[in-house]
């Protein structure tokens, strides 16, 4: 499966909010992740992600293991993404570290996530705050087959245009470089 998914910075977070709160309850969670790469950096060098991530929120924690693979296009960060569950997380980032991973980056991002369905799509819309950073996001995606992205992410932009979103706002920043970089 494909993430077929768009950033923004938002200017108004207030006003997107209540469109997204018109459509659907919103949910407050807090992911801690960890990203991983090689020593020589190939991961990245080959525009792919490896990540632990656990989220805390009202029910609890869980974490997911992610890989990422390179971009399907390149207006977009959709990527083919592969995730499952850990019952275990430091059982994995031991695994990790054993295998030669090495973490490259840690940090946390305050969401509040909004899942609903629209053009037909479950959308996942969610605001996002780095306490490092300056600035809300928005990210907003669905999961597609990689036929179907340029459909998808259609899809998507009209979405965030009904929030109030436009192509200005758009950025395909990593969260990750700026971490980085403000460290």
């Amino acid at each position: 499966m494909v993430e077929a998914e768009l950033k923004a910075r938002v200017t108004a977070p207030d006003v997107v909010r209540r469109g997204l709160e018109g459509l659907v309850a919103g949910r407050s969670e807090v992911y801690r992740d960890t990203y991983y790469d090689t020593p020589d950096h190939a991961l990245e060098s080959a525009d792919q992600e490896l990540r632990v991530r656990t989220v805390h929120g009202p029910d609890g924690s869980r974490t997911v293991l992610t890989f990422k693979g390179a971009r399907v296009d390149d207006e977009s960060g959709s990527k083919p993404e592969y995730e499952t569950g850990v019952e275990h997380p430091e059982a994995v980032h031991a695994l990790l570290r054993g295998l030669g991973y090495v973490p490259v980056v840690e940090f946390e991002k305050r969401c509040r996530n909004y899942a609903f369905e629209a053009h037909g799509r479950q959308i996942l819309a969610t605001l996002v705050r780095v306490p490092e950073l300056d600035g809300t996001f928005l990210e907003v995606e669905t999961l597609t087959e990689e036929p179907d992205v340029a459909a998808a992410l259609a899809d998507v932009r009209s979405v965030l245009s009904s929030l109030g979103i436009d192509k200005a706002d758009l950025t395909s920043e990593l969260y990750t470089d700026a971490v980085r970089a403000h460290r």
